[in-house]
């Protein structure tokens, strides 16, 4: 129980240096869904607003019986690079859950990157071949990267097709993959570096203007994409073409005012995929992860950083 006024304040460079993977940041989103579904991890739906100009703000709220809270918000700002700033900045608060004090600061940018990923290896686990070796990038920024990263660990992969509007961050990806020792192409169109891939991963700008522009019907039958731009990019009208989809909380799905999805057949959610009560993977058409991004992805991250940090005496105390 944390009862001092003092409380540790995390970077993002500090949260960097702990050295943590991203299958250590899925092993824990995948203790925080069981304890979800056994009544131990309290969550409230993510709250999220679209001012407009590309900009998104977000917050989440979850509290854990083990002690803790975990506050997030966090602002896409696409005109940050322009300004000499990340696109993703915010802030984490970590509380102790018996007394409501503060316990720790931590940044949020590198947590949201890690847990974003991670949360599409836990259903990747599940749902993608295990022998993939071709991924396809639609949109190169932060979570490209951190998708890279996270899939180059879990499947023996050999090659990355990128799409993207801006050429240093293209460039920049394909030369991370190539540092990989992977073939990294730029594709010249979205069907090319869809068709034939085992692994999709689409992450374009958070924008409801954008012209849908990606087919489902382009992906190869035991295709899986991890969706992680609320399915924009996707034209609805042939989403039907997955056979399975799961989302990352059907409750909060369901609060959502504009739903990813245009159809009812979503097979389950993220912790009904980890406890086995979602329905199968249908045979012989592709499978989507599609998430807005949940409290429990960041609560799993940010203790999991913390209780790292506490052991090993990283990061600084901050005094009253």
């Amino acid at each position: 129980m944390h009862t001092t006024e003092d409380f540790l304040y995390l970077s993002d460079t500090a949260l960097e240096q702990l050295d943590l993977s991203p299958t250590d940041v899925a092993d824990a989103i995948e203790t925080a869904l069981i304890s979800k579904a056994e009544g131990r991890l309290h969550t409230a739906p993510k709250s999220a607003l679209l001012p407009g100009g590309g900009r998104y703000m977000m917050s989440t709220l979850a509290v854990g019986d083990d002690g803790f809270i975990v506050v997030k918000q966090v602002s896409v700002c696409p005109d940050n690079p322009d300004r000499g700033l990340p696109a993703i900045n915010g802030a984490i608060m970590v509380l102790d859950a018996k007394t409501g004090k503060l316990r720790a600061v931590v940044g949020a940018n590198w947590i949201t990157a890690v847990r974003t990923a991670a949360l599409s290896a836990v259903a990747a686990r599940r749902l993608a071949d295990p022998a993939a070796d071709t991924i396809a990038f639609i949109g190169t920024g932060v979570q490209a990267h951190s998708h890279l990263a996270a899939f180059s660990r879990m499947f023996p992969l050999k090659q990355i097709r990128a799409v993207g509007r801006g050429k240093a961050n293209l460039e920049g990806l394909c030369q991370s993959a190539r540092d990989m020792g992977l073939d990294a192409r730029a594709s010249a169109t979205p069907e090319e570096a869809l068709r034939g891939a085992d692994i999709v991963v689409t992450s374009v700008t958070l924008d409801y203007t954008i012209e849908p522009f990606l087919d489902a019907r382009w992906l190869k039958p035991t295709a899986f994409a991890a969706i992680t731009d609320l399915c924009i990019p996707w034209k609805p009208e042939y989403m039907d073409a997955f056979g399975t989809v799961i989302v990352d909380d059907r409750e909060q799905e369901a609060a959502s005012e504009k739903p990813m999805l245009p159809y009812d057949s979503i097979a389950g959610d993220l912790t009904e995929l980890v406890t086995g009560t979602a329905s199968d993977r249908a045979a012989g058409r592709p499978a989507a992860f599609a998430f807005r991004g949940i409290a429990l992805g960041d609560y799993a991250a940010a203790v999991l950083a913390v209780q790292r940090a506490e052991a090993t005496g990283a990061g600084q105390r901050i005094a009253p």
